[in-house]
């Protein structure tokens, strides 16, 4: 018996041996994809099959059926952050969902395409960061119910949706200025959507004699209502990032709010 069972583990030796060998032969032959990577033969794929589909969502696709313009579709190298697609404004909630690209009237667009060409003229390092646009009445609404104020003050803050605002008209834009190569914002002395003095262009004087803001941050609000004077633009006296292109009644006249 002993001797039976070694003369089968002798038999079995070169077997195991001739399975090793093949094995290694295996592992050392490169792959035939791995030969092919380099060679001429190329694995070509089409750019049909990965093609990415924006996804417009109702609220977008209701301002394109508006007749609204997309700023960045006209004015390429704008950069755009919308507030109220964030939490980061004064009502502290995201009010516009999944939109996230600014939209205004056709001629609004142009004229604001007039003042970045100005900007870019004087100033090539900088370019607009828009902070809104138009703001259709349903947003307005939800707004209005949300500020904790009485109705006789909110005006002060929103414009009322019954009557409408500039913005609901896309006559409108809230921006600022920023780096073009890094979109950082300049230092205007307040953020956006801020509600006080500081923030006041009709205030600035008092405020720098204060102490609270500074003649660069006053500089730099100077050049944004340059360049948007040039584009066509009116300030208000109390926010320095916003801008209209038209008055309430001339937008009344000429355009539709938009819902």
């Amino acid at each position: 018996m002993l001797l039976k069972s070694k003369t089968s583990v002798l038999l079995l030796l070169p077997l195991f041996w001739s399975i090793s060998c093949k094995q290694k032969e295996i592992h050392e032959q490169p792959l035939a994809d791995e030969i092919n990577l380099g060679s001429s033969s190329e694995i070509v794929i089409d750019d049909e099959e990965f093609e990415i589909v924006e996804v417009i969502g109702p609220l977008e696709q209701s301002l394109i059926d508006a007749g609204l313009v997309d700023v960045e579709d006209v004015i390429p190298g704008i950069l755009v952050d919308l507030k109220y697609s964030t939490e980061d404004n004064f009502f502290g909630q995201d009010v516009y969902g999944e939109l996230i690209r600014c939209y205004l009237q056709p001629v609004v667009a142009d004229m604001l395409k007039n003042a970045y060409e100005k900007l870019k003229e004087d100033h090539p390092e900088l370019t607009f960061l828009v902070y809104d646009g138009v703001r259709p009445l349903s947003v307005q609404q939800i707004l209005w119910d949300s500020l904790d104020k009485p109705d006789s003050v909110k005006p002060l803050y929103v414009a009322d949706p019954k009557v409408g605002g500039l913005h609901n008209f896309g006559v409108a834009v809230d921006l600022t200025l920023a780096f073009a190569e890094t979109g950082e914002p300049l230092d205007m002395g307040t953020h956006y959507d801020y509600f006080g003095y500081p923030a006041y262009p009709d205030r600035e004087a008092e405020m720098l004699r204060e102490g609270i803001i500074t003649k660069e941050q006053i500089s730099n609000r100077e050049i944004l209502r340059k360049v948007m004077k040039h584009g066509g633009f009116t300030g208000i006296g109390s926010e320095w990032w916003h801008f209209n292109a038209y008055s309430l009644k001339d937008a009344s006249a000429r355009f539709e709010l938009v819902k």
